[in-house]
């Protein structure tokens, strides 16, 4: 990215808008690009607080007079001779002001030829339709592990601990991936507070606050599932992909030829086990698991505050890449993209469009997982080949599925589960979904609880029965579903009974 500002200010790009959250790097990256053009150029930086200065600890008092407001700033810019490059901070909110764009459009024409640029900076992209056609736009990447590494360094020059084993120095390294510069030196701070040390043992420590760190904005979510993929009753072709998958992201994988897994879609009826495949398939590979809120990502009180809140969270997840992203239902975040003009003003058609397009050229090892109830609510562009590497469809279970759903929650809260005639309970649940079978287990051990006895094959019977699943009450919808994933997706169960209609 430093490289690419380089050239946009040398090849004198007049307007550049450069979204980040990272002022002060920021701030330094674009001054060591000034110190090193010829002819050397001068910096200065504009706030509505106070007006434009020239950058630079000597000159921090040497302000321009009357330019707190925003248009005589850019007026004197215009005036200025000598090369120069303006780091404009949060101009956004100034973004509908006629007066405001009208001076940097002179500006723009008024630079040419010259070598002095505006840059725009702030963490909100809101450029005025009147600028679509003259500005740059580049996102400033969060620290690398080069960066991290210089940070790293200077704790443990404060605690005089120079020697540090190289696999030490790496953990405290990707640990804090994902985090700003201020961030990591908190949280290495942090950690040197609470053990008076920085080794292997704070790794911990610097992932418990970078995880709060995260979950700040509310958008992006730590998953920790204590569950493994053995807690899924089932679908064995589904699971046997993903161990087949594993290893996918090891560079011995990469040096055999094989390209990063993209994602998968899991579609199929609401409570058979999607978003639990999900977030044990965490365990399995051994990356961390962040959860998307997208409903969240939706923010109307700025324009384009919801595509900046995407961009963000998508940035974070690249940072500490290889992870996987989990977006659960994600048929209710994209179901009004095709005409959300007429309802949002467009805001969900750019957010699915921006998401598209990520999903197409990313190159970090993200892992898309991706769960959707309705099919029929999602845009053909994102069922297209090539967006996951597969759509798995998931059915009602099987009476051989069901059989294995009741062993594994009987014995998470019993030890002994022979007195249990589970060949009974898999007829008398025909139909249900692997979520209503848990919940009817729990339905009789609150009724024998009640009367202060153990809970009986009779007490799990009477709740099957007094529960209607929802494969009767949504059948049209279930059947629907079917004759869709028939022959468009994968079963995720190695039986072809889950693409058999059932006779409810």
């Amino acid at each position: 990215m430093k490289e690419e500002l380089n050239i946009l200010i040398q090849a004198q790009y007049p307007l550049i808008y450069l979204v980040t959250s990272e002022e002060e790097r920021a701030e330094q990256t674009i001054a060591a690009i000034a110190q090193q053009s010829k002819p050397q150029q001068r910096v200065f930086v504009w706030t509505m607080t106070r007006g434009l200065i020239e950058y630079g600890a000597g000159a921090r008092n040497a302000s321009q007079h009357n330019t707190l407001s925003p248009q005589i700033a850019i007026e004197h810019t215009i005036r200025q001779r000598e090369p120069s490059i303006f780091i404009f901070k949060d101009l956004h909110p100034f973004s509908d002001s006629a007066e405001v764009t009208r001076c940097l459009r002179d500006a723009i024409a008024e630079f040419k030829g010259t070598q002095k640029t505006i840059i725009l900076m702030s963490p909100v992209q809101q450029i005025p339709i009147e600028l679509e056609k003259e500005v740059a736009v580049l996102d400033f990447p969060l620290p690398d592990m080069a960066e991290l590494n210089q940070v790293l360094s200077q704790q443990l020059e404060q605690l005089r601990a120079r020697r540090t084993t190289t696999e030490t120095r790496e953990k405290l390294l990707k640990a804090a991936l994902g985090l700003t510069r201020d961030e990591a030196e908190k949280v290495y701070r942090k950690a040197q507070v609470t053990a008076g040390r920085l080794t292997e043992a704070e790794v911990d420590v610097v992932l418990s606050e970078k995880k709060q760190l995260i979950r700040r904005n509310g958008i992006l979510e730590y998953i920790e599932e204590d569950e493994t993929l053995d807690s899924v009753g089932g679908l064995e072709e589904l699971k046997h992909w993903l161990k087949q998958r594993s290893n996918a992201f090891t560079e011995r994988a990469r040096e055999y030829g094989l390209p990063q897994p993209k994602g998968m879609l899991i579609l199929g009826v609401p409570g058979c086990g999607k978003s639990l495949i999900a977030k044990t398939t965490s365990r399995l590979w051994g990356l961390p698991l962040l959860r998307l809120d997208m409903g969240r990502v939706y923010d109307g009180s700025m324009v384009g505050r919801s595509e900046a809140n995407l961009r963000n969270a998508l940035k974070t997840a690249e940072s500490i890449s290889p992870t996987i992203l989990f977006i659960d239902e994600i048929d209710k975040a994209f179901a009004g993209s095709t005409g959300s003009a007429d309802s949002d003003g467009g805001t969900s058609s750019r957010i699915f469009g921006s998401f598209l397009t990520w999903m197409q050229e990313k190159s970090s090892p993200v892992f898309v997982m991706a769960t959707a109830n309705r099919v029929e609510r999602l845009p053909g562009e994102f069922l297209r080949k090539g967006r996951f590497d597969e759509i798995f469809f998931v059915d009602l279970p099987n009476a051989e599925e069901r059989k294995e759903i009741f062993r594994i929650h009987l014995s998470k809260r019993r030890r002994e589960i022979a007195r249990f005639d589970l060949d009974q309970l898999v007829m008398t649940c025909d139909g249900f979904s692997g979520a209503e079978i848990e919940q009817a287990l729990i339905a009789a051990m609150y009724e024998a609880f009640a009367q202060e006895r153990e809970f009986t094959q009779l007490d799990i019977i009477a709740a099957i029965r007094a529960t209607l699943p929802l494969s009767k009450t949504m059948s049209e919808q279930v059947t629907a579903l079917r004759d869709w994933a028939r022959q468009r997706a994968r079963p995720a169960a190695s039986s072809v009974a889950e693409y058999q209609r059932l006779e409810f």
